[in-house]
């Protein structure tokens, strides 16, 4: 079941560059979730198919932001793509909203949305120039974990096993054909991202693969991060089981988040 669309909010000029806040009852401050969604980067999906999820972390105490962005097929892709989940995440702080405690602001995404949240993360290490660098190299606002369901974790692996597939319609060319633009687009390559992440994913996942978010949660411990890969077997974690908001994807991800009122992910 659809959760409600919550008050609508634009960060830009385009149609796309809007967000959702979602906030509990009560005056908080509460503990914030942005949310974004996958669909391959592409237009045909939006904003809507994780109200579900959102629904459910009102309940659990925490205000959502579900945002969305421009993608292939209305004006997204690289650079917009990346400069418009920039733009949502750093909005908030915009807002001032006296009921978001902006000191705990967590990000999740979901396939195409799980890279973007790994991305936004990872903003920090970005070369200087591109889209989505930190203005004077400070975060605008600070995310303190990160989660990714069913992530496209490995941009570059994507590409080798989708022949370009949806990454080429976001990068416009292969890893060795764009060597800069996949520097600053690849989480694999923004390590350490230096918070804690979580990674769900299922092993019969025909849609991404699991050996993206292997691949990453290999490199990141590597590089010294904190990170835990949560495995779902079965048919329980196949690829659209994780925006499900009572299926198991979705409560391997909530028994981590750790009481509201304390903090964000519990370790």
């Amino acid at each position: 079941m659809l959760y409600g669309r919550g008050r609508s909010y634009s960060y830009g000029p385009d149609p796309s560059q809007s967000a959702e806040l979602h906030v509990p009852q009560g005056a908080g401050p509460h503990p914030v979730m942005v949310l974004i969604h996958g669909g391959s980067w592409r237009a045909r999906y939006g904003k809507r198919v994780m109200r579900g999820l959102a629904g459910d972390l009102v309940r659990r105490g925490w205000a959502v932001w579900n945002i969305e962005y421009r993608r292939v097929g209305n004006g997204g892709g690289w650079p917009a793509t990346f400069e418009d989940v920039a733009g949502a995440i750093d909005h908030l702080a915009v807002l001032r909203h006296p009921a978001l405690d902006m000191e705990r602001v967590s990000v999740l995404g979901h396939s195409a949305g799980g890279h973007l949240a790994l991305w936004a993360a990872s903003r920090e290490r970005l070369p200087a120039g591109a889209p989505g660098e930190l203005p004077g190299g400070e975060p605008v606002v600070a995310l303190c974990s990160a989660i990714s369901q069913a992530g496209v974790c490995d941009l570059g692996g994507s590409y080798a096993r989708w022949r370009g597939g949806a990454t080429l319609g976001l990068m416009g060319g292969s890893p060795e054909e764009l060597p800069e633009r996949y520097a600053a687009a690849d989480p694999m390559r923004l390590l350490p991202v230096s918070i804690p992440v979580l990674l769900v994913h299922g092993t019969l996942d025909e849609t991404v693969s699991i050996e993206l978010s292997r691949n990453y949660a290999r490199a990141a411990q590597a590089a010294g991060d904190e990170v835990e890969l949560v495995e779902i077997a079965g048919d329980a974690g196949r690829h659209r089981t994780h925006i499900d908001p009572v299926g198991p994807a979705w409560a391997a991800v909530t028994s981590r988040l750790g009481a509201a009122a304390t903090i964000p992910l519990a370790p």
